[in-house]
């Protein structure tokens, strides 16, 4: 899985551009809770790139970047957890989902539904 860092203020400006050409995935970790952890590693065994290749992800620590975690609820009105995953398409967010409701199947259905319509 080929992870984005989200570290700048300007690449959210930047995922609501890309999610007019591709969906956008985020997921945002917290580097301090176990039950995060656990979802990231159950995230990136089961991601397969070449079901979602077209597909960009990107990866927040919102420990060490509390200010970007707090840009993207707003910029994408959803209330903020930790795990969370949101899929960005055209600038909004269609999904999300936090702790243990994140799953590659999910995303992975969304992705396909958006492509389909």
């Amino acid at each position: 899985m080929e992870w984005k860092s989200l570290t700048t203020l300007e690449q959210i400006r930047q995922i609501k551009e890309d999610s007019a050409q591709h969906p956008v995935v985020i997921y945002k970790h917290s580097t301090r809770c176990g039950i995060s952890s656990m979802v990231l590693n159950r995230l990136e065994r089961a991601w397969n790139p070449t079901e979602l290749k077209s597909t960009a992800v990107y990866f927040l620590d919102l420990i060490r970047y509390r200010d970007i975690s707090q840009e993207v609820a707003a910029a994408f009105n959803v209330p903020h957890e930790s795990p969370q995953v949101l899929l960005i398409n055209q600038g909004e967010c269609v999904y999300d989902a936090s702790h243990m409701m994140v799953s590659y199947p999910t995303i992975k259905q969304q992705v396909l539904e958006l492509s389909a319509s």
